[in-house]
């Protein structure tokens, strides 16, 4: 690669550091939610880990708003047209409120019916339902989050985004335990308290980004003006990259679900096994996507700027990052197997199930790393009706198969890791050969 190609080190660093805690936020506030409400007894943590997948399902199906909106703005913001970047940031804003409402308001017709379904009835079912229609009033502000991210990454800034996020969810944590557990004479709202926190950090969360718009807006406008009209053009171009993504989601989730299920047919060590280390994937998901928002937004903005051999040379630099990455963590990994997973099980069937899925997770963080990285690669460059079709293709031929064969045939934990194996594997062929091509590097402000 040429000196005059590469991008500094500190410049992915720039982009992905930020980005981290942003994805880590979420989860890690989940976990301390978890712990007040844990306090309220049984029914009341089961009535949040019920309302709150429910949740999470609808809202995180929607990272088209993030994903999709950084690599247009990203694009824009290449080519020198940065009112016409924060011009995404207004269109996707308007496309987070209309679709929220819709959430917000089928939300509230099938609460009842879903959680009952989910819930086995009785107390729990109550308890959730409870929880998820006080919830939902924060769904188009968690979209209107989501945009807001991904047009600040599109014109590289990720540390504000880090700032909004931290302030909505820290005060959601502040908020949370006198919420619900009371203070002084004052009995608290219980597990509605939970939901009640949750939503107003999202309000103050939403409200930093569209502060950021606003102010944004005004200072482009010195290069045209930022129309905050809705522009059906620009609407429609960015569903139809949603849809594409949307497809992706589903994908994911369809073989997760599945792999959840038939672990647990073979008993409760096994799926208590597969939780354990499925959780690590996922959060070790999260910390190699730090690197995937920095190619998506470094790779966009290369194209944005006409700047072809810069783009594909930032390719082949990010997936050597991601190889690293990922081989240190499979190293680290590999040395913490006898260690790690008794911090979170003690119970011996479970931690003599582990190894099965373990030495699989190891082995496939060097595919992911590389994987993860190039699918940031092909986000910035707007690619995402190749990624759509070739995780479909991977999720049919590979993951799904192996794992319903796993019940079949009575594999167990090695058979389902298998097919997630060759899953990441079929992934890795697809985008190594995709961004070998060249085909995706399409210069441009739009593609």
């Amino acid at each position: 690669m040429s000196a005059a190609g590469r991008v500094p080190l500190r410049d992915v660093a720039r982009l992905a550091g930020p980005a981290l805690p942003v994805l880590a936020a979420e989860p890690l506030y989940l976990l301390v939610d978890t712990a007040v409400v844990g306090r309220l007894g049984a029914v009341a943590l089961a009535g949040l880990a019920v309302g709150g997948i429910v949740f999470a399902q609808v809202t995180t199906q929607l990272n088209f708003l993030s994903y999709g909106t950084t690599a247009r703005a990203a694009r824009l913001h290449g080519a020198g047209r940065r009112s016409a970047a924060v011009g995404e940031g207004v269109q996707a804003t308007w496309l987070a409120l209309a679709v929220g409402l819709v959430v917000l308001g089928a939300g509230q017709l099938v609460a009842g019916p879903v959680t009952r379904v989910l819930g086995d009835g009785g107390a729990v079912a109550t308890a959730a339902e409870s929880w998820l229609r006080v919830a939902l009033c924060g769904a188009p502000l968690v979209l209107v989050t989501l945009a807001g991210n991904g047009w600040m990454r599109g014109i590289q800034d990720t540390v504000s985004p880090l700032r909004y996020v931290l302030a909505g969810n820290g005060l959601s944590a502040l908020l949370c335990v006198p919420l619900v557990h009371g203070l002084g004479s004052w009995a608290g709202l219980g597990l509605v308290g939970s939901a009640t926190a949750n939503v107003v950090g999202q309000t103050v969360g939403a409200g930093l980004f569209l502060g950021a718009l606003w102010r944004e807006r005004a200072a482009a406008s010195a290069e045209g003006p930022v129309s905050l009209r809705p522009e059906p053009a620009v609407l429609r171009a960015q569903l139809g990259m949603g849809r594409d993504l949307l497809a992706r989601s589903l994908a994911f989730q369809a073989c997760f679900l599945s792999a959840t299920a038939v672990a647990a047919r073979f008993g409760a060590p096994a799926v208590g096994a597969h939780q354990v280390v499925l959780q690590l994937w996922f959060f070790m998901a999260l910390v190699l996507d730090a690197v995937a928002i920095a190619a998506q937004s470094l790779v966009g903005a290369a194209l944005g700027a006409g700047e072809v051999h810069r783009a594909r040379a930032l390719a082949r630099q990010v997936a050597g990052y991601g190889l690293v990455l990922g081989a240190g963590f499979g190293v680290l990994f590999a040395a913490l197997a006898g260690v790690l997973p008794t911090v979170f099980t003690t119970d011996p069937a479970v931690l003599a199930a582990i190894p099965a899925p373990w030495w699989f997770f190891v082995a496939m963080q060097p595919v992911a790393g590389v994987v993860f990285a190039l699918d940031g690669v092909l986000l910035g460059a707007g690619d995402a009706a190749f990624l759509r079709t070739s995780t479909l293709l991977a999720a049919a031929g590979a993951f799904l198969p192996l794992t319903w064969a796993s019940l079949v045939f009575g594999w167990g934990l090695v058979g389902i890791w298998t097919g997630l194996t060759l899953f990441m594997l079929a992934r890795l062929g697809a985008v190594t050969l995709r961004t070998r091509s060249g085909r995706w590097a399409v210069a441009g402000a739009v593609r």
